[in-house]
């Protein structure tokens, strides 16, 4: 699967996901600064879900409707970041196909994945 990861992400969830035959557009790498709305808009064109740590994304998504391709926020409060990407990357293994176009929380020990309106 093709991801745009949030420069907020840990370096080793990227490279976890990389590892993994993801493809990672990781905004750290190319547009440190971004804002959100800049972050969400690059997801939304390139039609691929963003990938986060930052609960912002959930109110420009449900508050104020902006369109996306699918938000994975990542809410890993107390692990290492080692561990953060064996995480996500266990997560995505198992629910990648469920992502896009939803709005998905992983935690250490679950994901939800809430519809997102058309």
């Amino acid at each position: 699967m093709k991801f745009v990861a949030d420069e907020g992400v840990d370096r080793q969830i990227v490279q976890q996901l990389r590892f993994d035959n993801h493809e990672i557009l990781y905004v750290l790498e190319f547009a440190p600064g971004s804002s959100d709305e800049v972050v969400l808009d690059l997801a939304r064109q390139e039609n691929i879900p963003l990938i986060t740590a930052d609960k912002d994304f959930g109110e420009l998504v449900f508050r104020l409707k902006l369109v996306t391709s699918g938000v994975v926020l990542i809410r890993l409060e107390g692990l290492s970041p080692s561990q953060k990407g064996i995480v996500v990357s266990q997560a995505i293994q198992e629910h990648g196909h469920e992502v896009s176009s939803n709005f998905s929380v992983i935690t250490p020990y679950s994901i939800r994945i809430r519809k997102l309106e058309e």
